[in-house]
């Protein structure tokens, strides 16, 4: 089976090279194109060491873009990892048509960051799909899925790396296995039950430190590590990446103002919010890199009594 890959990144590049390893027949590679002055991405370095043929468009609505597509003769296309919007016209190319990977439960998150709003919102499970894609978004029959719990110390980070990314490349070797098989499922997705949610970025990732130590530690977690939750420090903005969270027993003892820093020490500070406290033992301050808050906080000059705003 002649099959293309699409995609970008570490991932797209671990599903090249998965498919290679198992002798599969990969006759080409199509990869998002770098911005200018970009390092070239992770899937072409691995097509261009696997010596295949490698496309860029820029756009993939072009009717001289489909007819390059066609003249590989391609009997499979695996999106690993794809944010260009890709319409039915290519999608179908292939003999088997296309599949596609996504980090979320479908019909639930669909949309561009499925990973941080499952930990945000507080779910307890996620995990992927893989699918058909149409001209919808994240709207495709699926063919499998893979589930990972969530737990109460998951960043966005472990989710995705630990899990879902392994998970993801090995659900793709199985989704061709299928697709060869002539076994492949169309499971159409019921939209009863599906949600979207927007990118989540850094409007999304403020910390109200007004708001309940539960909802303020997810935004925390979901948010490591990208985009950062952040809070505003003496105008600019502090992005927190670790935090321990120190609910109160009695909430209406707590001392000290909403985002009141009460105690600096040597492996962080601690900050008050609305039900608790928050140990910050992480932080990248504006313009600078991300660092221990032991580290930062031997230059920062931080006092008790500042406020987090």
């Amino acid at each position: 089976m002649r099959i293309v890959v699409h995609g970008q990144q570490a991932f797209g590049k671990a599903v090249l090279e998965a498919l290679i390893k198992r002798g599969e027949n990969v006759v080409a590679v199509y990869v998002a194109p770098e911005k200018e002055g970009a390092r070239a991405d992770p899937l072409k370095e691995a097509a261009l060491a696997a010596k295949l043929p490698i496309y860029q468009p820029a756009s993939y609505r072009k009717p001289e873009v489909w007819e390059e597509f066609k003249a590989l003769k391609p009997d499979l296309q695996v999106m690993a990892f794809v944010t260009l919007f890709v319409p039915e016209e290519f999608l179908n190319i292939p003999t088997h048509g296309s599949i596609q990977y996504h980090p979320s439960l479908l019909p639930a998150y669909r949309g561009p960051s499925a990973i941080n709003w499952p930990i945000i919102k507080g779910e307890t499970e996620t995990g992927l799909s893989i699918f058909w894609p149409d001209n919808g978004l994240d709207t495709g029959d699926v063919l499998l899925q893979k589930k990972t719990p969530i737990s109460g110390t998951d960043t966005l980070g472990t989710v995705y790396f630990d899990r879902l990314f392994p998970m993801g490349v090995d659900a793709m070797l199985e989704s061709v296995d299928l697709v060869k098989a002539g076994k492949a499922p169309r499971i159409k997705q019921d939209e009863s039950k599906a949600t979207y949610e927007g990118r989540c970025g850094p409007d999304n990732a403020k910390i109200d430190w007004g708001k309940p130590w539960e909802q303020i530690d997810r935004l925390i977690r979901g948010c490591n590590p990208a985009p950062g939750a952040w809070s505003n420090l003496d105008g600019k903005p502090l992005r927190i990446f670790d935090a321990k969270p120190l609910p109160a027993k009695d909430p209406k003892g707590i001392a000290g103002k909403m985002g009141e820093v009460v105690a600096v020490e040597a492996d962080g500070f601690t900050v008050v919010c609305a039900d608790g406290r928050f140990k910050v033992t992480r932080v990248q301050p504006d313009g600078g890199k991300k660092v221990e808050a032991a580290e930062w906080l031997k230059s920062a000059g931080l006092a008790t009594g500042t406020r987090l705003t």
